[in-house]
């Protein structure tokens, strides 16, 4: 008697889910376990540099524009609090007349 968690085949049997390591993360194409599986992040299997490569610039480019965002939303906040506070009351009225005192 065997059990499906003692080694990896590459088959996918109908009584245990699919391993994490049967399909690229990017492109979806099976992998086999008699070719090269590139990695990327610990446990994101990849089947070739390219596809690895792809992925790696996606997040790239997503952190920069992040950082960008949130950058962005730092700096309204910082300039929002040195801008000193206009206050307006349409209710109020103002009269500009000359005071003597004596």
């Amino acid at each position: 008697m065997r059990s499906g968690a003692s080694y990896y085949t590459g088959w996918e049997q109908e009584d245990y889910p699919p391993h994490f390591l049967d399909s690229c993360s990017l492109c979806n194409r099976q992998l086999s376990h008699n070719s090269d599986i590139f990695m990327y992040r610990g446990n994101t299997p990849f089947c070739s540099q390219e596809c690895r490569q792809e992925q790696i610039e996606m997040d790239e480019a997503n952190e920069r524009r992040s950082n960008l965002y949130s950058t962005k939303k730092s700096s309204k906040t910082a300039r929002q609090n040195t801008e000193p506070k206009k206050e307006f009351d349409s209710k109020k009225s103002v009269r500009s007349s000359t005071v003597s005192v004596a």
